[in-house]
């Protein structure tokens, strides 16, 4: 699928017509996006799949991983909570889905924290060729073998400042779309990054919105991009992800909700709202070539 026409400066796909397109790609398809994820967060991350128009799955068994990747149409794999077998399943499904031509997006979450949660990623990046890498500004920096702090599973210290040339590299590296999460997101492949200016501060007020981010670009990848799209349509279907989620967060509090949990619980209203109505949004604004 292809974007509106940009300027001469910006070469992204950058209309509001990328989302549009997007959501409508997702409700005809009903894309089915296989989880291996945070058990912190299932629940959150099946039920914004669901409400983007996706068809959530969560089969980490090691038996049925390999296979269910295989018959999807993306996968996601989150290193949240991974034990050594969890990984195991993590290698066979994501194997099976480069087989299959499926997409796979990695969320490495906690990345640096923990010698086991850098090894565990460097197991899955060995085996596995990831279509998107998706993490916080820390993690995405320790990836691209910069010096980063992550506590737990958040990136804290330092500036923001280098994180689109860090997700270039990494872009580089490893052939995948990387998408840097923060206040401004970052969305780079080996030779362009681009920064979206939006979102609003209260998504990070409850756990799970970066895992829901991992899921949102599996749901949109499965439609745009992918192995039959090429890189170009792997970017696109990530810029499309990343505005979409960002719009759904800024509808979300423009309610003003009571508190952390009734925010919640307005941005997945929100989402639901966006992939239904799918509104014209000024996204051209948002989206800045770096």
């Amino acid at each position: 699928m292809s974007g509106e026409p940009t300027d001469g400066s910006n070469d992204a796909p950058i209309g509001g017509a990328l989302v549009a397109g997007s959501l409508s790609a997702v409700e005809t398809a009903a894309p089915l996006v296989h989880h291996l994820t945070n058990d912190v967060t299932t629940s959150e991350t099946a039920n914004v799949t669901l409400h983007w128009g996706g068809l959530p799955v969560m089969a980490d068994a090691p038996a049925e991983a390999g296979d269910m990747a295989a018959g999807a149409d993306a996968v996601v794999i989150n290193t949240g909570t991974a034990s050594t077998t969890d990984v195991d399943a993590m290698v066979d499904a994501g194997r099976r889905a480069n087989e299959a031509g499926v997409p796979v997006v990695l969320d490495p979450v906690g990345y640096g924290a923990t010698p086991h949660r850098v090894e565990s990623v460097g197991r899955l990046l060995d085996a596995v060729a990831f279509d998107i890498i998706k993490g916080n500004a820390g993690e995405v920096r320790g990836l691209a073998g910069e010096e980063a702090t992550v506590r737990g599973v958040e990136s804290v210290g330092g500036s923001d400042a280098g994180v689109p040339e860090a997700a270039r590299a990494l872009a580089a590296e490893t052939g995948a779309v990387v998408v840097a999460s923060g206040p401004t997101d970052v969305v780079a492949d080996g030779e362009r990054a681009y920064e979206l200016s939006v979102g609003h501060e209260r998504m990070g007020s409850f756990v799970g919105s970066g895992c829901m981010l991992a899921s949102t670009l599996g749901t949109f990848s499965a439609v745009v991009g992918g192995d039959d799209g090429g890189a170009d349509a792997t970017t696109e279907a990530a810029l499309a992800a990343c505005a979409a989620y960002g719009f759904a967060g800024e509808r979300a509090a423009a309610g003003d909700p009571a508190g952390p949990a009734s925010y919640r619980t307005s941005f997945m209203d929100a989402v639901a709202a966006l992939a239904s109505e799918r509104p014209a949004l000024d996204v051209a604004s948002r989206i800045e070539r770096v």
